[in-house]
């Protein structure tokens, strides 16, 4: 699985180093516009521009809150009353002519929901005095602040009648939706990982431990005599899910992860799919799936989706013009088919009564920074929104699947000052907000509320290689002579840099799968299978479509996407999703809470 790491950020993490000290200015400008569509909809919205300024420059952070119906497509326009001039702008387009700015979407943010809001930010310099703008046009038309209500030209004045609300369905009856699937349910133990577990020393204390079934290509959904998962497929398995359930509710995993060019940003799982193989993606997978799927929909199976990892935040992260921008993922924002396949495996998968959709969503060492925290929960916005889908058809999201983050950091805080440096502005941190995997998702829980997803959305977080347990493991926070030193002797999370991701040395098995551990934490689970390779260490020809990911080397000194960190991967390691004894040993041994 790949993961991209604390260097695929750009702006404010950057521009706010040495200037802790600077005063905030706050202009809270309330706007109305009219939206590109429909015509008739009600506008209005306001504006949010808040400035760091140093005297001869400053970083504004800007945040547009739609107060009217949905927007997609917009440009916010003002006018300097001074030479202040934008040097670089993130989460969006800008041109200016002398003192007149445009600032438009970035394509992955340019719907706006109702009551949702979008952000941009930018760094300006200027001479003499700066007076922030406060008059803004958002598409052309001035804003005054009021909601416009739409009239309806042929028949004015009179409300319709409000729809009777829908009888909910019971909880736990079959074929009906619960508010937590996880909560009364057994979860599935997969047979073929069970056994591969079972037969390493000291396996069996694991092996009935539930872990998801990976459908990473087409041929998984029949059974392909793979060696991790047999020749059983999609219908063998939920055959024996039956089985194990035995008439009581049982939840069932299965990651969806085939996309049109798969992991721009890496090789080591790239599928088989090419970048503009979208109908195939369409009617050879997600299509076969959800009928097998809809044949078990009145059984008192509970099946949890977890849709595509690794995909929508390279939208946000490693495009142009960051200096992490792959060709791939270039071309992936350009046609669109991440968001289209996404949004229509939500789609064809939410229609189904039983399926509860959760949207991978990275992990704090991948989007946890001001610039891509936001910008890549409005491209899951816009996803749940494409071809057929709405927010409705997701349930929840999913952070660290496949990844390393610690679930909790307890030795240091993000609000920690060590001889006199911010613990944000350690090297291990490096401005990121959030420092562990639970923060991070209950933080951006709440984001993903505020584009426009039900309150009622949880989140999964995937603990089955974050345990870093066993010797190496602090007892205590690290000696207070610097803020590195303090940090990376605290600091439970022992790879070299948090953007490695590849067969990380020291990892081990993390909490066990549990319902509702935390506030808006629907489970811990285990969705990547423990023991399974995240890519092979060297170049070993196959006929799965995965590539030679250097990140998979233990030689390897990195490049832009890990800080040109060495990789801190295992050697001798083989085929993504192949068993790897050596690794599940290591796991098995570093475990966090300890394997008894």
């Amino acid at each position: 699985m790949s993961r991209i790491p604390s260097a695929a950020r750009t702006g404010p993490a950057r521009a706010r180093r040495g200037t802790a000290a600077l005063s905030a200015m706050v202009v809270g400008t309330a706007l109305a516009f009219v939206p590109t569509a429909p015509a008739s909809a009600a506008a209005g919205c306001s504006v949010d521009f808040d400035v760091n300024d140093w005297g001869s420059g400053y970083t504004a952070s800007v945040t547009i809150t739609n107060h009217g119906d949905a927007v997609n497509g917009w440009d916010l326009e003002w006018t300097y009353s001074g030479n202040q001039r934008i040097t670089n702008l993130w989460n969006g387009t800008y041109s200016q002519s002398g003192q007149d700015v445009t600032v438009g979407d970035a394509g992955y943010n340019a719907s706006i929901a109702s009551g949702g809001s979008v952000e941009f930010g930018f760094n300006a310099s200027y001479s003499g005095s700066n007076t922030n703008p406060t008059e803004f046009t958002l598409n052309g038309v001035s804003c005054d602040g009021s909601v416009e209500e739409p009239g309806d030209p042929d028949e004015p004045g009179e409300p319709g009648e409000p729809e009777e609300p829908g009888e909910p369905g019971e909880p736990g009856e079959p074929g009906s939706r619960v508010d937590n699937p996880y909560v009364g349910a057994d979860v599935y133990v997969n047979p073929i990982w069970s056994a591969n577990a079972a037969a390493e020393p000291g396996g069996a204390a694991v092996a009935d431990e539930p872990t998801g079934v990976w459908l990473d290509r087409i041929s998984a959904i029949e059974g392909n005599d793979s060696p991790t998962t047999g020749n059983m497929g999609l219908r063998d398995h939920l055959d024996e899910a039956l089985e194990q359930a035995d008439g009581d509710p049982l939840v069932f995993q299965v990651v969806i992860y085939n996309l049109p060019g798969r992991d721009c940003s890496a090789l080591a799982s790239n599928g088989e799919l090419g970048p503009d193989e979208i109908d195939r993606y369409k009617n050879e997978y997600i299509d076969p799936i959800a009928d097998i799927l809809a044949d078990y929909e009145d059984t008192e199976l509970r099946i949890v989706t977890t849709v595509e990892i690794d995909s929508l935040p390279n939208l946000v992260t490693n495009v142009t013009p960051r200096d992490t921008a792959t060709p791939q993922c270039d071309e992936m924002l350009a046609n669109g088919n991440y968001v289209e396949g996404v949004g229509y495996a939500l789609a064809q998968l939410g229609a189904i009564d039983n399926v509860y959709n959760y949207v991978d969503a990275g992990h704090h060492g991948w989007i946890g920074w001001e610039d891509n925290f936001t910008a890549s929960a409005q491209i899951f916005y816009q996803a749940a929104n494409a071809a057929g889908a709405t927010p409705d058809d997701v349930h929840g999201f999913i952070a660290n699947t496949a990844n390393y983050s610690a679930l909790k950091e307890e030795n240091f805080s993000i609000g920690q000052t060590i001889a006199g440096v911010p613990v944000r502005q350690s090297s291990w941190v490096d401005w990121n907000n959030y420092i562990d995997e639970l923060s991070f998702a209950q933080a951006l829980r709440e984001e993903l509320v505020s584009q426009g997803f039900d309150s009622s959305i949880g989140m999964l977080i995937d603990t089955s290689r974050n345990g870093w347990g066993g010797p190496d493991r602090p007892d205590g926070p690290g000696p207070t002579a610097s803020v590195d030193a303090y940090v990376d002797g605290g600091r439970y999370d022992r790879r070299i840099h948090p953007g490695n991701w590849c067969n990380q040395a020291g990892a081990g098995l993390g909490e066990r799968p549990q319902a509702e551990p935390e506030p808006g934490i629907d489970a811990y689970v285990w969705m990547k299978p423990p023991g399974e390779s995240d890519g092979s260490s060297e170049l070993i020809d196959n006929d799965e479509g995965k590539g030679f990911d250097r990140m998979c080397d233990p030689t390897y000194g990195g490049n832009v996407r890990n800080g040109n960190s060495p990789s801190g991967a295992l050697p001798d390691a083989p085929v993504s999703g192949h068993w790897f004894s050596e690794q599940f040993q290591e796991l098995l041994a570093n475990a966090y809470p300890p394997v008894n």
